[in-house]
């Protein structure tokens, strides 16, 4: 039986460049690639597309990586960019060896944790249409579709979420 508690969960924030934050960077990547394709991999292409969309802002000032361990294993990642009053979600993963057991609650619950101590009043995101696990999973946790706020040419679904504790008439800003 699979356990749903996200509280068998322990996130930490990390560098992407450190060695299990980069597996599962990796490991991000390799799926969304996949997956935007259709088809197996070609060489070369995890490499392509961690350089048109590089994780080096996910640091502080600029943002923060999060890495999630499920039985003390590396299970998957969130990341944050800072923006003025919002945070950016992006790089949510969770290892296909892990789904299931409540790793996308914990780190989405741990992601809008660490954008409330870093000052942001909401969270937001965009995804693509093929993502619907992610699409779902959002829209479970209070997420809602909002109109396009950025251009990324893979964006087809754009998601906001007032943090606990702020006015929601600030979030429609």
């Amino acid at each position: 039986m699979c356990t749903t508690d996200p509280s068998t969960w322990t996130l930490m924030p990390a560098r992407p460049a450190d060695p299990d934050a980069a597996d599962l960077l990796w490991g991000y990547f390799e799926e969304i690639v996949r997956r935007y394709h259709r088809r197996p991999l070609r060489p070369g292409e995890v490499e392509a597309a961690m350089v048109e969309s590089p994780s080096d802002d996910l640091v502080p000032p600029t943002g923060l990586l999060l890495v999630a361990y499920r039985d003390g294993r590396p299970a998957g990642c969130a990341g944050l960019r800072l923006r003025p009053d919002w945070a950016e979600l992006t790089r949510v993963f969770v290892h296909p060896a892990h789904r299931g057991h409540g790793g996308g609650a914990a780190l989405l619950a741990g992601a809008e944790r660490y954008a409330r101590t870093l000052g942001a009043d909401r969270i937001r995101l965009d995804t693509r249409a093929d993502l619907v696990e992610a699409r779902a999973l959002y829209a479970r946790h209070g997420y809602l579709e909002i109109p396009a706020y950025n251009d990324d040419v893979y964006a087809e679904h754009w998601f906001e979420k007032v943090l606990c504790g702020v006015d929601a008439g600030r979030a429609a800003r």
